[in-house]
């Protein structure tokens, strides 16, 4: 089709502009519905891992689960979106197996959901994290309750390569993997808890950064939701009750939707000048005999790989596009993951040209 439209453009201009405007009414609303927006809901502790301690009655556990079923409930619906569950019931996952569940779906989202605790009932609640390291001692406290529930795990000293989550140098070392989808998982975060603040009265805590595991290594934008403190006796038994998780549900869902539209406008604006283009540049970033999966987690957390084969190689490229400064930034990104030897190519009408 692309090739097509473009080829229009010399011989015909009407034509062009009545294409032109097909492809903005007709395929902004079904370019993407092609490949489904895929979506990880984690369930936060679980089986053995009952989650934070309270004095009050309330399971962590149980009412996170709750809230990740009405969520994905509510995803579902749309067709064009595609609900990975790390659990639907009670059961127990290590904290490596949730991640690796995200990046062997290729997931466009994690979405991590947890209640939070604190020794003083009084306080209360909600707070989204992201993946970094703040100069704060709660923000570090709060990472290090989630990240203990590696000690329930067997064998966790050589799954874990000796992490310890209660060293700080280890959870700065976990913010690395994470730092390309920062603004993106912010972005999803202040909507979640701009929703909360708005439409559930929830005492808005902020958008916080720490190294919790379960969002390390994950290749994509990711969030943890605190939805409130199961530490104090009133949001306790309102995060308790069905109501308060259909309604904290239905508002992370009303972040996703929205934050899925700005997600979906940068990429058609992508295409769109890919579209407008006979000549586009990828950066090549290896070639193999091997035949291997395009996942993100086989390219060092790259995505928008693509792949062709070259006799008898296999040549794997990341990104595409027709602006040569776009994929300029993409080559340092490319190297800076580990790539040194990335190099840009050109591609005119689906054949590769020379550069020089």
């Amino acid at each position: 089709m692309f090739y097509s439209y473009r080829n229009s453009v010399v011989f015909n201009p009407i034509l062009t502009i009545y294409l032109f405007s097909f492809f903005l009414i007709f395929n902004v609303d079904n370019f993407y519905s092609q490949e489904k927006f895929k979506i990880v809901i984690d369930a936060g502790h679980g089986g053995k891992d009952p989650g934070k301690p309270t004095e009050f009655g309330f399971t962590e556990k149980e009412i996170v689960l709750k809230i990740a079923l009405n969520l994905g409930g509510l995803l579902e619906k749309d067709d064009s979106n595609e609900v990975i569950y790390t659990r639907k019931n009670d059961v127990f996952l290590k904290l490596r197996e949730r991640a690796a569940i995200a990046n062997n779906a290729d997931a466009d989202l994690f979405i991590s959901i947890h209640c939070n605790s604190f020794h003083d009932t009084k306080v209360n609640g909600s707070e989204t994290f992201v993946l970094g390291m703040h100069a704060n001692e709660r923000n570090f406290n709060i990472a290090k309750q989630e990240n203990e529930v590696i000690f329930l795990e067997e064998d966790f000293e050589i799954e874990y390569d000796n992490f310890n989550p209660n060293s700080p140098e280890n959870l700065i070392g976990l913010t690395l993997m994470q730092e390309d989808y920062l603004d993106q998982s912010i972005l999803l975060a202040n909507s979640i808890q701009n929703n909360f603040k708005n439409n559930l009265n929830l005492k808005n805590r902020g958008v916080k950064q720490s190294g919790f595991w379960v969002l390390h290594n994950t290749y994509m934008p990711s969030v943890l939701i605190e939805a409130g403190f199961i530490s104090n006796p009133k949001e306790g038994a309102y995060l308790n009750t069905n109501k308060a998780q259909k309604d904290i549900a239905k508002n992370i869902y009303d972040a996703i939707v929205e934050y899925k539209e700005a997600y979906i406008s940068d990429n058609i604006i992508s295409n769109l000048e890919y579209a407008n283009s006979n000549i586009t540049y990828k950066v090549q970033i290896a070639a193999s005999k091997r035949k291997i999966e395009l996942k993100s987690y086989n390219f060092k957390g790259l995505r928008d790989i693509s792949r062709l084969k070259s006799g008898r190689l296999y040549k794997y490229y990341y990104s595409t596009s027709s602006s040569m400064d776009f994929i300029n930034n993409k080559l340092k990104l490319a190297k800076s993951k580990g790539f040194k030897n990335a190099f840009i190519v050109g591609f005119e009408n689906g054949i590769q040209i020379s550069l020089d």
